[in-house]
């Protein structure tokens, strides 16, 4: 299983992709409960969304979020987790929808469009229940299975 966290300064999205990259679990929750859901030990990959700098300036936020990728990092360390990986935004981007100027929208579509509809309560599609920042978490997940996974030959 891979564990993909898109880090926030106070709330981080997860998925939790089982081998064929269905999403097992997911959602957005407070770091502080990320951390236990690292140390909850299920899976044997960890990817977490990097920060990258770009030259501009930046701000309180991006500073915190820096703060807890780093906790996290240090937390995966010290579970059996036997592959962990940086995913930069840039990567996602190129991997997903083969563009740079790729925005959120474009990789929840090339999502959607590799793996099936979101689908209703009634029929319930690979991504039913995804919103918002989780699409981002699995789309670090998917990356780091595309781009890293088979370099490890796991």
């Amino acid at each position: 299983m891979i564990l993909a966290i898109d880090p926030g300064c106070t709330e981080s999205a997860y998925a939790l992709l089982r081998e064929d990259l269905s999403p097992a679990s997911f959602g957005k929750i407070y770091n502080v409960d990320m951390l236990e859901v690292i140390l909850d030990k299920y899976y044997e990959h960890l990817a977490i969304e990097m920060v990258a700098s770009y030259g501009m300036a930046v701000g309180k936020e991006v500073f915190d979020t820096v703060f807890w990728i780093g906790r996290f990092w240090e937390i995966a360390r010290n579970t059996d987790c036997k592959y962990m990986q940086f995913i930069y935004r840039k990567d996602e981007k190129m991997n997903l929808c083969h563009n740079m100027k790729a925005n959120d929208s474009n990789i929840r579509q090339a999502l959607i469009d590799r793996f099936g509809v979101v689908g209703t309560k009634k029929a319930p599609g690979w991504f039913y229940g995804v919103s918002k920042d989780v699409w981002a978490a699995i789309a670090v997940g998917v990356t780091y299975h595309d781009v890293y996974l088979q370099e490890i030959g796991a």
